[in-house]
């Protein structure tokens, strides 16, 4: 095998590799229509299996799961679909195609028009939150609906941190682990693309001390943002439906919108209930 072309970004890659490995040994020949040997001992499929259903060769797609080479969005679609992965998955695939120049660092700061937009949202709660999902400025209909991230360590302030680390999470969410899964899936898929950003670093040494959290993050789990009916259980208001809402803010790159919508008319007087209490 001649040696494989060199390139920077290797961090990065040897993540891609380990994901793309992890879902090649959960499948089976008869899977991708191959004929099942007998007496065959490797679990899941073999490199050259993929390489040849993928249309490429052997050492480039061994170099590939090595973390040695860069490669195409086409060559990774056609690995993706080799691997039969969901849209989420290949989405968290596709976003390791390396562009000419490093990803932009989002600014620390709020600008006065996005503050005011999460100011005038109240009594519905919203957030500004940072490519760590680190919180930048929320309103008080949030604070009343978790916590006041203000009484948090600075460190605390963050989506993930409130999900498995704040012990009442896990009551206040009725639906808490296929949520927390999924955001997780979410966090693991950009925090993939910035294998050296100590921030990240940070915060999953700190998700991983969370028993759940560790289990799930080994098994390379990833989820695409999905605009969804969270239900809460407010110990002040009772049950409330939210319709949870994503939005980029488009002069502020890196920064993202969230609020929490009344899915019906109860909710809503709960929500108006909640500022009140505050």
């Amino acid at each position: 095998m001649s040696a494989p072309p060199t390139a920077s970004g290797g961090s990065a890659r040897r993540e891609l590799g380990a994901f793309l490995r992890s879902r090649r040994d959960r499948l089976t020949p008869k899977d991708v229509g191959l004929p099942e040997a007998p007496g065959r001992r490797t679990p899941g499929l073999r490199r050259a299996e993929v390489a040849e259903l993928a249309g490429i060769s052997v050492s480039w797609y061994t170099w590939l799961e090595q973390g040695r080479v860069r490669t195409s969005e086409q060559v990774l679609r056609a690995v993706s679909r080799v691997l039969r992965l969901d849209a989420a998955e290949t989405a968290h695939v596709l976003s390791f195609v390396e562009e000419s120049g490093p990803p932009a660092d989002a600014p620390t700061w709020v600008s006065r028009n996005l503050l005011s937009l999460v100011q005038a949202m109240t009594p519905h709660p919203a957030v500004v939150l940072d490519p760590h999902w680190d919180l930048l400025a929320w309103n008080t209909g949030y604070a009343a609906l978790l916590t006041d991230p203000a009484r948090l360590h600075p460190k605390q302030r963050n989506l993930l941190w409130l999900v498995f680390r704040w012990p009442p999470a896990r009551a206040l969410l009725a639906d808490w682990e296929p949520e927390a899964r999924a955001l997780l899936g979410q966090f693991r898929s950009r925090a993939a693309r910035r294998p050296n950003d100590p921030r990240f670093a940070e915060l999953i040494g700190e998700l991983l001390s969370d028993g759940d959290a560790a289990r799930w993050y080994e098994r390379r789990e990833t989820a695409g943002f999905q605009p969804s009916v969270r239900r809460f259980r407010h110990p002040a208001v009772g049950e409330l439906r939210l319709r949870y809402v994503k939005l980029a803010a488009v002069d502020e790159p890196g920064h993202h919108f969230l609020a929490y919508l009344p899915d019906d008319r109860d909710s809503e007087d709960a929500l108006h209930r909640l500022q009140a209490l505050g």
